[in-house]
C-alpha cells in the first residue's frame, strides 16, 4: 500500500510539473453575499475588477487562468476551492477587501492557513472528500491530499510574502500590516498553496476613495500578478 501510494505521488508530481501552471482566482463575495461596504460601491464589485485585471496581466504572461466567478453570482466558499482541485490548480488566491467598525484602519494584508486549520480541515475532508484523480485508487488520493496539503503550505507562506512584498513597493511600507496566519473558510480544502489578500479597506474615508480609482486598481494588480508570477517561476 505504502509503495502504491509513493509511486502515484511520484507520478502526478511529473505530471503536474509537466503540465501548464494554472491559477485559480477568487474575486470575494458576489451575488446575495456584498461583502464590506465603501461609499460607491460593495467588496463583491470591486474583487470582481480587481481579479478581471489580474487575470488579464497572468495571461498575458501565458499562464492559466480559472476565475470562481466572472459575474455577480453567489456561490459557497467550498465551492470555490473546489474548483480549484478539481482543476488541480498550482495556486489559489482568494481577493477581498476589508473593513474595520470605526472606518479608521486602512492597509493591505495577506492570509494563510493556519497549521491548526490545516490539520482540522483535513480530518473533516477524509471523511467525505477526495479530490477526484483519473486513474488513482481513493485510499491513495487520501494519501496524496495528506502529502499537497502538507507541502502547499510551506509555498503559501512563501507567495503571501512575496504578495506583501509587491503591493508594499507600490502601494507604500505605511499599509504593509504584514502576513497573517487565520483559518478563513475558503482556504480550508485547498490541496494547492492557498492565499487570501485584503487589498485594503474599503470604508475609510480615504483609502477607500483610492480603491474606487483605476490607478490603485491597475497597482494593486500589478502588485498580485507578479507575486504569483515569480512564485511559479521557483
Amino acid at each position: 500500500m505504502i509503495q502504491r501510494a509513493l509511486l502515484a505521488i511520484l507520478a502526478f508530481a511529473t505530471a503536474t510539473h509537466a503540465a501548464p501552471r494554472t491559477v485559480v482566482l477568487d474575486a470575494g463575495h458576489g451575488g446575495t453575499n456584498r461583502g464590506a461596504k465603501g461609499a460607491t460601491l460593495h467588496e463583491k464589485q470591486l474583487t470582481l475588477v480587481l481579479a478581471n485585471l489580474v487575470a488579464t496581466r497572468l495571461r498575458a504572461r501565458e499562464i492559466l487562468v480559472t476565475m470562481t466567478r466572472t459575474d455577480d453570482r453567489t456561490l459557497t466558499l467550498r465551492q470555490r476551492v473546489a474548483m480549484a482541485d478539481q482543476l488541480p490548480a498550482d495556486l489559489f488566491v482568494s481577493i477581498h477587501a476589508n473593513a474595520s467598525p470605526t472606518r479608521t484602519q486602512r492597509g493591505f494584508e495577506t492570509f494563510v492557513l493556519t497549521p491548526r486549520g490545516i490539520d482540522v480541515d483535513g480530518r473533516a475532508l477524509r471523511s467525505h472528500v477526495t479530490t477526484p484523480r483519473a486513474g488513482v485508487d481513493p485510499d491513495i488520493g487520501l494519501v496524496l491530499d495528506d502529502v499537497e496539503r502538507g507541502a502547499s503550505q510551506w509555498e503559501a507562506a512563501d507567495l503571501a510574502s512575496r504578495m506583501q512584498r509587491s503591493l508594499r513597493d507600490r502601494r507604500g511600507a505605511e499599509g504593509d500590516r504584514g502576513v497573517r496566519q487565520e483559518a478563513h473558510h475558503v482556504l480550508l480544502g485547498a490541496t494547492m498553496p492557498a492565499v487570501l489578500v485584503e487589498v485594503g479597506f474599503i470604508d475609510h474615508p480615504i483609502e477607500g476613495k483610492q480603491l474606487t480609482t483605476p490607478t490603485v486598481q491597475a497597482q494593486i494588480a500589478d502588485a498580485i500578478a507578479e507575486a504569483i508570477v515569480d512564485q511559479l517561476a521557483e
